[in-house]
């Protein structure tokens, strides 16, 4: 059983050596713990601190491609390097390290194969009253679109099977948090939470240039993630409201018309046949996208049979202690 521990880190160099220092090496039930940094893009020396500060292994992306990004390249090295299990956190110490046991064990036991830790949102003393609402709303949504209840749907401290990171796809620029979540709920994964202590933090977000920002992009990738895996139910919901609408203005038409006054009133007899219209034609639209939701599903499943070949020898082939690589394009030993 071997544990990798991926860290997404964009300048974090004054940071980093705390938080590798204080990761668990010895786990058990886990036979290997090994450490993954991923460098996105960093300007100052986050991957020569991580070497020295005795990660296990280093990819390095050329440009900033931001936190999504970062997650989906550190999955694909991780599985290229034979996790088992794959325990995602972040590089300022967000999160207690001591608690990657007690995030595991629901995997160990064969409980779950993705676990969320939840830092309480609802009386997370590090938010403001406000960001405990908005974070506490939110996760009800994302607990709605992914169809399993999950308390802290904005965590980063996450543990995966490899076979949940093998069918992970990363879409959005922005984060990895909500979509992956909808997405594991629509593969009918066991999901889980556990809760996790949170240290005090040691700087802004890089992720939220501020409320609103974070609401827009938020809000945008979560009906963005529901429509592409229930396209046919969130078409066919707006089609029936516009035809619920259209109903409206024309049973009132035909009230006037039938007491002889429909003569003035054909205005609502147009709106409401441009309602019935487009919400008929929305429902189609509706069936167009749930055949492609099928497509779709078969473009996933090619792509989960490539990956489970491509890493299929790092389960049984020797790896050094240490590496280092370039991302777009990957080479060795950088």
């Amino acid at each position: 059983m071997k544990l990798i521990i991926q860290i997404p880190c964009y300048n974090e160099a004054e940071v980093l050596p705390t938080t590798l220092r204080n990761l668990p090496r010895q786990i058990e039930g886990v036979d290997c713990v090994e450490v993954l940094v991923i460098d996105d893009g960093s300007t100052d020396n986050t991957a020569e601190v991580a070497r020295t500060a005795g990660a296990d292994h280093i990819v390095r992306l050329k440009r900033h491609a931001g936190l999504a990004e970062a997650f989906k390249v550190g999955l694909d090295a991780c599985l290229r390097l034979g996790a088992d299990i794959i325990v995602n956190t972040d590089a300022d110490e967000q999160y207690k390290p001591e608690d990657i046991p007690t995030l595991i064990a629901p995997i160990l036991r064969g409980e779950a194969e993705l676990v969320i830790g939840d830092r309480g949102v609802a009386a997370q003393p590090n938010f403001s009253p406000l960001k405990r609402r908005l974070q506490t709303w939110g996760s009800q949504v994302v607990s709605q679109a992914a169809g399993i209840p999950i308390p802290d749907a904005t965590s980063g401290f996450r543990a995966m099977t490899r076979e949940v990171a093998l069918r992970t796809n990363v879409l959005s620029h922005y984060s990895y948090t909500l979509e992956t979540l909808i997405q594991a709920g629509n593969h009918r994964f066991a999901i889980a939470s556990v809760p996790v202590r949170t240290n005090p933090p040691r700087r802004p977000s890089r992720l939220m240039r501020g409320l609103w920002d974070y609401l827009l992009n938020s809000g945008v990738t979560i009906v963005r993630a529901y429509t592409m895996y229930r396209p046919l139910r969130v078409f066919t919901t707006i089609g029936l409201g516009l035809i619920a609408l259209g109903l409206v203005p024309l049973v009132r038409f035909l009230i006037f018309y039938f007491q002889g006054r429909g003569s003035g009133n054909v205005q609502s007899l147009i709106l409401g046949a441009v309602l019935l219209i487009v919400g008929f034609q929305t429902i189609l639209i509706g069936l167009v996208a749930d055949l492609i939701n099928f497509n779709r599903k078969l473009l996933e499943e090619i792509l989960y049979r490539e990956r489970l070949q491509t890493n299929a020898h790092s389960t049984t082939e020797p790896r050094p202690a240490a590496s280092s690589q370039d991302q777009h394009p990957p080479s060795r030993g950088v």
